[in-house]
């Protein structure tokens, strides 16, 4: 919960001025911050406000334009990550830096300041443990970080902070692949850090953890900041009004009609297995129907097969064993273009990755997959102007701001390539959407235009596979959620027949004898 006290009288850091502007885009423009220690401090704002830049800047990945940053009253120059180390300023990012193949102990000792060349195993390991039991952490040094659970290597990310001696712990949606009794538990953790006068500052989008979590609450709009409030002046309709200067309509017509279970099923899923090479997890006698109308919801831990089972729908991933069937044909060895051309939408979790082509211009990225749609002239030729007006009619469907069509999709935020993915993939009414992680890492508004979106389209027909580890969003959207484990179903509910704690301690590979095969 929550400190009730008053703030100290000097901050911890104060940022001054701090501008930064990339081709095109304002950032930062002219921000000033405070932070304080014993605080946790969230920082709010719709895709594109300024807070990874912002945060990116005290860490040194970036330089500011302009801008001053004072830690304790005296002015500092951070020019890279390890100047902000050596200031005791340490950042955990969505993406963990560990590496896979190294024990827990291995992994930390590579991140800490004093690394000698010969390795003091029992010295690191020691102070893992009395930190882990500080903090209730609880991570074995010699455990494979490739057999940590998503929980656990956050677990290790901090350990790597607190051991290389930081008191400013920056956490950049730290509760994105968490269930609800890890997220408990993370709250637990910051509380004592928080206690220990630790300055915690947290990027979030979850407005009910950061009014559960947090102090103080900073919301950026457009590169400058909206404002800052206490937490017992805060209120969910207070910040929306902050980070977008109006209302946010909720969702409409959260359920569809009773379905007709006696309808062609869009997906059928017979005994499915996959080999699970390498990396990848396998696919364990897995059957599943996806019926026109209905959204079913794929809830696990990250690592449990959700990212396999939609790369099976796809076609990037084999059957090794049973059937896939879709729109009522044997799509076993269909390839990943017939399946598109059948009518299959796909919005990945990283769209960077997966959905663009980074070099080229928005325009044409939106094009991409539908480029027959577009081509004249038997393929010499392209209709630019029906592009631009279509890409500019989706984009407004959905109520997302248009980028620039002529950069790059890498000059894009993470959140505005996923805006761009979906008005894309949406733009050609799909008969089946695969929808993985679709509202990672965007704001409010635009994750209430998405769900709204996968509504509208679920009313005319179309069935939806959404994975997220994002249980609001599942029991929000879903008619069905299935829990996954280990490459496995262990569960399969309607929403009213679970609960958040059922679902997320499947998830967690907890009473999993309860659950289906």
């Amino acid at each position: 919960m929550p400190k009730t006290s008053t703030k100290p009288e000097k901050p911890l850091l104060s940022l001054q001025g701090i501008t930064k502007s990339f081709p095109g885009v304002l950032a930062n423009d002219a921000i000033n911050l405070d932070i304080f220690r014993s605080e946790v401090h969230a920082l709010l704002g719709e895709n594109g406000a300024g807070k990874s830049t912002l945060m990116k800047i005290l860490y040194g990945f970036y330089r500011a334009d302009s801008g001053k940053i004072f830690l304790e009253g005296k002015p500092v120059q951070i020019q890279s990550p390890a100047d902000a180390r050596k200031l005791q300023i340490g950042m955990v990012f969505q993406e963990f830096n560990l590496i896979p193949a190294f024990t827990v102990s291995e992994n930390i000792a590579l991140f800490l300041p004093d690394l000698k060349a010969v390795l003091r195993s029992r010295e690191i390991d020691a102070s893992i443990k009395e930190i882990s039991d500080r903090y209730d952490l609880h991570i074995d040094p010699h455990a494979l970080v490739s057999r940590l659970a998503i929980g656990e290597q956050q677990k290790v990310e901090i350990i790597k902070l607190l051991l290389s001696n930081s008191k400013v712990l920056i956490l950049d949606e730290p509760t994105r692949v968490l269930a609800p009794h890890e997220v408990k538990a993370l709250f637990e953790i910051l509380s004592k850090l928080r206690e220990d006068g630790f300055a915690i500052i947290l990027i979030t989008h979850k407005m009910n953890e950061v009014l559960e979590c947090a102090d103080r609450i900073t919301v950026l709009r457009r590169g400058r900041v909206a404002g800052t409030l206490l937490r017992k002046e805060a209120s969910e309709k207070k910040l929306i009004n902050l980070m977008f200067e109006k209302s946010l309509p909720g969702l409409k017509a959260k359920r569809s009609a009773e379905i007709d279970g006696s309808a062609p099923k869009i997906l059928h899923l017979d005994q499915a297995c996959t080999k699970g090479e390498g990396t990848m997890v396998g696919l364990k006698d897995i059957y599943l129907d996806v019926l026109p109308g209905e959204i079913i919801g794929i809830a696990g831990v990250s690592g449990n097969g959700q990212k396999e089972l939609g790369d099976l729908m796809l076609g990037m991933e084999r059957c090794a064993g049973g059937k896939k069937y879709l729109f009522g044909k044997d799509a076993t060895r269909w390839s990943i273009g017939k399946i598109r051309e059948n009518g299959l939408a796909f919005i990945p979790e990283n769209p960077l990755q997966m959905a663009v082509t980074p070099w080229m211009p928005v325009l044409e990225n939106m094009a991409l997959t539908r480029t027959r749609h577009y081509a004249r002239w038997g393929g010499w030729g392209m209709d630019w102007k029906k592009l631009v007006d279509e890409t500019r009619d989706s984009f407004s469907r959905f109520g997302f701001s248009i980028p620039s069509l002529f950069s790059p999709a890498r000059s894009l935020s993470g959140g505005n390539l996923q805006r761009m993915t979906i008005a894309r993939e949406l733009a050609s009414s799909p008969r089946f959407i695969v929808a993985s992680y679709p509202t990672s890492g965007l704001d409010v508004q635009s994750t209430l235009a998405v769900r709204q979106a996968l509504i509208d389209t679920r009313a005319k027909g179309t069935g939806i596979l959404l994975i997220s580890e994002d249980l609001e969003e599942l029991f929000t959207l879903s008619d069905r959620i299935v829990v996954m484990y280990e490459g496995r179903i262990v569960g399969l509910f309607k929403p009213e027949e679970t609960n958040f704690y059922e679902v997320g301690l499947l998830m967690t590979g907890s009473k999993v004898e309860h659950g289906a095969n």
